[in-house]
């Protein structure tokens, strides 16, 4: 009796900037069996690439902020792009720039706020969230490292905030996840490129890098934890 190899399943992960990248999520990504694969916002195939046929797509953060389309003209085509796959109803989490880039998809506005959220805030899950693998985050220290934000899309659910931010999380049914956190960071060296990267930024919030480098040390290790845990669960759900 012959035996029908499974072919994996594909994940393929957007980065719009080289040192964002998955970070704590891989592993639990590969764990769930999926072969990655990566494409950089800078490569010349990027404008074309498929963003509808991956099993999974993981879209990462970056500096620049939606509405910059006029210099970063790749924008709008991943918007394009996106909206095909949101339509599909594909597997999909956003992360920092990549929940904005899904909630301009599904039709809400992104804009700056009113101020920087840099470093790690506790992150408060809502009532809808407590039954979503959001939970595994209600509490966390997790890193913050934006200063734009957005409206809720509408058919999606609001998921947790901080204090100083209402819309942190949501989803659309189960297959699409939007985190402006950075529940990935927390391990990952590459946290010294993102300090080198915003010292304009850092100066505006009043924050300085070395201490950040320490708060990341001390409250890293535990935010990792937790946001395997919830991609863990959240991939458990995808069927």
């Amino acid at each position: 009796m012959s035996s029908v190899a499974i072919s994996p399943k594909t994940a393929l992960i957007v980065r719009h900037v080289p040192y964002e990248g998955l970070a704590g999520f891989r592993a639990p990504i590969e764990s769930a069996g999926y072969r990655l694969s990566w494409i950089d916002a800078s490569d010349p195939e990027f404008p074309e690439a498929d963003l509808v046929s991956p099993d999974l797509v993981i879209l990462m953060g970056g500096p620049m902020g939606v509405y910059e389309s006029r210099e970063h003209p790749w924008i709008p085509h991943e918007i394009e792009r996106l909206k095909a796959r949101l339509d599909a109803d594909r597997p999909t989490l956003g992360v920092c720039l990549g929940a904005q880039m899904i909630a301009a998809a599904l039709g809400a506005q992104v804009y700056s706020g009113p101020e920087q959220e840099i470093g790690f805030y506790p992150l408060s899950v809502t009532s809808a969230g407590a039954e979503t693998p959001l939970r595994h985050l209600d509490g966390a220290r997790v890193l913050q490292w934006h200063g734009d934000t957005f409206d809720l899309p509408r058919g999606t659910e609001w998921l947790a905030q901080t204090d100083r931010y209402r819309h942190q999380a949501f989803r659309r049914g189960k297959r699409v996840l939007a985190l402006q956190c950075h529940a990935e960071m927390g391990l990952d060296p590459r946290i010294d490129a993102w300090i080198a990267q915003s010292g304009p930024d850092l100066d505006a919030a009043g924050l300085c890098g070395n201490r950040l480098r320490l708060d990341y040390y001390r409250h890293g290790p535990d935010a990792v934890v937790a946001g395997r845990q919830m991609i863990s669960a959240w991939l458990g759900e995808l069927h």
